[in-house]
């Protein structure tokens, strides 16, 4: 099925000189889709509608190649989606359709231009930031804080009399603007050097027993000696040696 989409920059313009050649073509008046936009958007209903309308074996049929793409690398990209999902372009005053081999071969070259034209784009962009890099400029979106400002919001939020949304309510700055700058102050050297160094590894903590001075050499011996320990055993009371002191954890003799 022949599938017809026509484009005009504004409302104003007329648009049956396309309408008429794709009629010529052999396109149904009712399969023809009008676009009313100018061909730096990138929104165009009428040309989503169009991709989704189209199935293998169908033919988008346009005009001129500038009515479909906002770009080169944009006709390309189109191109290469209708190429990959079976639907033929056929473009009436350029004389190109991707059925035929010289209209697939007028793609190829469209297609070196494009990519000559991306690589270009990526040199450009590379050799701007690297020049300003030289002269001491970053990229990326300038801090909304300045330094004072973030030292004050570190200090209010190490204090913890602050909440975050007070603190962001003060700078006037979002809260995300606040946590992103919280804890990321630069360290002093001389801080640094003043970390106590480790002094090696800890001694382990004797096990000997404190009434006998006996150390137990396995496990199961520690188990015992500290379910020994843990027993409350009876002993003279002071005043009265007579008399034994029965522990709240054993019943009364």
């Amino acid at each position: 099925m022949l599938i017809g989409y026509v484009r005009v920059s504004s409302a104003d313009q007329n648009t049956d000189h396309q309408v008429d050649a794709l009629c010529k073509a052999g396109v149904d008046a009712k399969n023809i889709h009008i676009e009313r936009a100018g061909g730096a958007k990138a929104s165009r209903p009428q040309l989503d509608l169009v991709l989704q309308r189209v199935r293998e074996g169908d033919t988008l049929v346009i005009t001129r190649l500038d009515r479909l793409g906002r770009s080169v690398l944009h006709l390309i990209t189109l191109g290469a989606e209708l190429r990959e999902r079976g639907v033929g372009l056929k473009v009436l005053e350029q004389g190109i359709d991707t059925a035929t081999a010289e209209g697939r071969a007028m793609f190829g070259m469209l297609s070196v231009l494009a990519e000559f034209q991306r690589e270009l784009i990526v040199a450009n962009t590379r050799d701007g930031l690297a020049a300003a890099r030289a002269r001491g400029r970053k990229g990326g979106r300038p801090s909304k804080l300045s330094l004072d400002q973030i030292e004050l919001a570190q200090r209010l939020y190490d204090a913890k009399e602050h909440t975050v949304a007070q603190i962001a309510d003060m700078l006037k700055v979002p809260r995300t603007t606040v946590y992103g700058h919280l804890n990321k102050r630069p360290v002093a050297k001389a801080a640094k050097s003043a970390t106590p160094k480790s002094a090696g590894p800890v001694a382990r903590a004797s096990r000997a027993c404190p009434t006998c001075g006996n150390e137990p050499t396995t496990r199961a011996e520690a188990a015992s000696q500290r379910a020994d320990l843990a027993v409350d055993w009876l002993h003279a009371d002071p005043d009265d040696p007579e008399t034994l002191i029965v522990p709240k954890s054993l019943p009364p003799l």
